[in-house]
């Protein structure tokens, strides 16, 4: 079975940084796109950033110049150094793959279980 499961989240002061990481584990035959995700209380789910197994990268617009999503291959794991914090960016951050399982022998989305984002003075 495949999990994800992510660290580094918490309370950080306005303009301050934070990095998350999400580890992939379990029967993984191959990973494909790695995202990470938002959701702020009483808000959808947004996508904030994704890089595919190409090392592509994507930004939504409000994170652009601000964030950086890098992964690494070798450790299945997908990490998010987040800079210039803003209050507007509190939220629950989940991680997210599109992975190819080795036992089931099916491509399936992923999701972490959630790591808590707080920006405030």
């Amino acid at each position: 079975q495949v999990q994800l499961v992510e660290s580094g989240g918490g309370l950080v002061q306005p303009g301050g940084s934070l990095r998350l990481s999400c580890a992939a584990s379990g029967s993984i035959f191959s990973i494909y796109a790695m995202s990470w995700y938002r959701q702020a209380l009483g808000k959808q789910r947004e996508l904030v950033a994704a890089i595919t197994s190409g090392g592509s990268t994507n930004y939504a617009a409000f994170v652009k110049g601000r964030f950086t999503i890098s992964r690494d291959s070798a450790k299945d794991t997908v990490c998010l150094q987040m800079n210039s914090l803003i209050p507007e960016d509190t939220a629950v951050y989940y991680c997210n793959a599109d992975i190819l399982d080795l036992v089931v022998r099916r491509r399936d989305d992923y999701w972490g279980q959630g790591t808590q984002v707080t920006v405030s003075s």
